[in-house]
């Protein structure tokens, strides 16, 4: 490895013995925990928590990434500085952790007869053209249940309709972001494909 030299001497003390290591650990710590509460705080307004469960959460996030940082010393390869790779630890574990928040909260996605009702409002749409909207909405719904598969149905309802954060969904179906990019991309290009067949959409729209 061809490292820096603040990697180098992050290295050299966490493998170092007592007091340096325990020093280190202390340092590694204090740098994680601000990371989780930058992050924590980024994220929070996804699931309104703040305050003291806010600030706990930034801390098991913190104390889980030491954790992994620790037990994945040996792949630490040098193509990042070490404050960067393990920065990447205390993003998972936050992510990770607003996703279960948020399921413990909020565990149910379908879609009920009185959230289709609130779309029109959500979608910004005018009370003039109600009648078009709403044959819009109709022909929406019917191709959500009708073309999507239950996978697809699932993703589409809860991050385009509902509003599920991202990461919150990643927790729940144990899968990453790419998979749910994949199945929400094929979704959209499934409805978008039926409402032009019924003349909801132009083709080249």
């Amino acid at each position: 490895m061809d490292l820096d030299d603040t990697s180098e001497r992050w290295l050299a003390d966490l493998r170092a013995d007592s007091p340096t290591r325990d020093a280190a650990h202390a340092r590694l710590h204090e740098l994680l925990l601000r990371a989780a509460r930058a992050e924590a705080g980024r994220r929070s307004a996804q699931v309104a928590i703040g305050g003291v469960e806010l600030d706990d959460l930034a801390h098991q996030a913190a104390a889980d990434a030491m954790l992994a940082v620790l037990g994945k010393l040996a792949d630490f390869r040098g193509d990042s500085r070490f404050t960067t790779w393990a920065y990447k630890f205390v993003v998972f574990e936050v992510s990770a952790k607003i996703g279960r928040h948020f399921w413990k909260r909020q565990p149910a996605v379908a879609l009920q007869e009185s959230d289709w009702e609130r779309l029109p409002a959500r979608f910004g749409f005018s009370p003039e053209r109600e009648a078009e909207w709403r044959e819009l909405l109709e022909a929406l719904r019917h191709a959500v249940e009708q073309e999507l598969t239950g996978h697809q149905r699932h993703i589409f309802t809860a991050i385009v309709l509902n509003g599920v954060p991202l990461d919150s969904l990643c927790v729940e179906l144990h899968t990453n972001r790419n998979a749910i990019y994949k199945a929400l991309f094929d979704a959209r290009r499934k409805l978008r494909a039926a409402l032009v067949a019924k003349g909801h959409l132009r083709e080249d729209a």
